[in-house]
């Protein structure tokens, strides 16, 4: 699956897409999450769903991922839900592309 089904281009900058995972031994990305347009990077967060603890530590993940600052890293939508959307400020839909591996893709009834 390409890295392409997670990402969309957005005036403020490129949007993702994310199945989070809360409470798992590493902060990781762990595969795709669903199919075509609906398509999730799925990633495994160490934090626990506490206090908002798992949202900072999937924005400090993606900052690095992305080689951005935390503070362009923005949680836009699904801030209680495991479905969750980040606009990235600062990077272009071709350099998003490049920093995503390409994940194996985790049918919505597997860990």
């Amino acid at each position: 699956m390409s890295p392409s089904h997670f990402l969309r281009t957005t005036r403020a900058g490129v949007t993702l897409d994310v199945r989070a995972q809360p409470g798992a031994k590493k902060t990781a990305i762990t595969g795709a999450y669903g199919e075509s347009d609906s398509a999730q990077l799925k990633i495994a967060v160490q934090a626990p769903p506490v206090g908002g603890r798992a949202n900072q530590a999937l924005i400090a993940f993606l900052a690095k991922t992305f080689d951005l600052p935390k503070i362009s890293v923005e949680l836009v939508s699904g801030e209680l839900s495991r479905s969750k959307v980040f606009l990235l400020r600062g990077i272009t839909m071709e350099q998003a592309q490049e920093k995503i591996p390409v994940p194996r893709r985790v049918g919505i009834g597997d860990s």
